[in-house]
């Protein structure tokens, strides 16, 4: 059945995050047919517009106001609600990150609808849309259905690829008057520890560090494999624990989970908690000087080595395949 699907557009820093064209490819799929309808939340947002009808909106609203310049549940919900009261749809998708695990359980809370979260990827079979989600730390995967109502799900960022870019597509961005008021929450000021360039959860390419990075300094020659490589620094909780980075680098469990085209893990032993939180990564590199070390049974490719003489020598090499190129 044809579907109207509302996706959020999340806005990062005057800039759309990729998971928001994901999310316009899921809910494609979704949509059956269907209107996909991009939501824009935020003071000055509109501008992004054109960037969801590139990447295959079929409409774009959006919800501006002084009052949510920066992420509040309050803010976010009064406003998403007044474009849901106001498009009335059979769908919603959003990006399964830190703003969308906040607010998405909210939202299906006051629309008493269900939520499929972290799905992987989304198909149509057997008349049905059957969604995919990792269970137990990303050892065994479940399929979920919507059997009544909203079909409502968050995704992971780097499962689903956006459609390719049309920049012959544009369009109007609608306004939606939404009152945002009594909000529980004032943000006065933001303080970003988390490093700068590439988002972490959406980096096609991590180089991550644990423990045998020894210190903080220790990271600098990850940072520059990382740079070479344009993809972002991680790090296993053991490193953060001992003061070597900043836990917004934390990848695991309890950390980030990140799903990158090459996952580069340097000095780490694989604990268990570390691989819930990369082992689904596309291409695993691991390098250690232990040969019985854990991250070796995820690995694609292991090399046994001193990780400050291994990655000087990769970052060499591949600085040569980019002037090559």
């Amino acid at each position: 059945m044809a579907r109207k699907v509302l996706v959020l557009g999340e806005a990062r820093d005057g800039s759309l995050r990729n998971v928001s064209f994901e999310a316009i490819a899921a809910a494609k799929t979704v949509a059956e047919g269907g209107e996909v309808v991009g939501v824009l939340i935020g003071d000055s947002v509109s501008s992004l517009g054109n960037e969801l009808y590139h990447y295959g909106a079929d409409k774009v609203v959006a919800v501006e106001d002084s009052k949510l310049a920066q992420y509040t549940p309050d803010g976010y919900s009064q406003a998403l609600m007044a474009v849901i009261e106001q498009e009335n749809p059979e769908g919603l998708v959003f990006g399964h990150t830190s703003l969308g695990k906040d607010l998405a359980p909210k939202i299906a809370s006051k629309l008493d609808s269900g939520l499929i979260s972290d799905a992987i990827g989304v198909e149509e079979a057997g008349g049905n849309l059957v969604f995919t989600r990792p269970i137990y730390s990303g050892k065994a995967f479940e399929k979920k259905i919507v059997t009544d109502g909203l079909v409502f799900a968050t995704i992971r960022p780097n499962n689903i690829a956006p459609l390719q870019k049309d920049e012959s597509k544009s369009g109007e961005v609608a306004a939606v008057a939404a009152e945002i008021k009594d909000l529980r929450t004032i943000i006065k000021d933001v303080v970003r520890k988390a490093t700068e360039g590439v988002d972490l959860s959406e980096a096609k390419v991590v180089v991550a560090g644990g423990r045998g990075v020894k210190s903080e300094d220790g990271f600098e020659p990850l940072k520059e494999l990382a740079n070479v490589l344009g993809g972002a620094v991680g790090a296993s909780r053991g490193a953060c624990d001992a003061d070597y980075c900043d836990y917004s680098l934390q990848i695991g469990q309890t950390g980030k989970v990140v799903t990158p085209d090459l996952y580069i893990a340097a000095g780490i032993s694989g604990a268990i908690q570390h691989l819930a939180g990369m082992s689904n990564s596309k291409v695993i590199v691991a390098i250690n000087k232990d040969p019985e070390a854990n991250i070796f049974k995820v690995a694609d490719y292991g090399i046994v080595g001193d990780l400050f003489e291994v990655i000087p020598m990769l970052t060499e090499e591949f600085k040569k395949l980019k002037v090559n190129a």
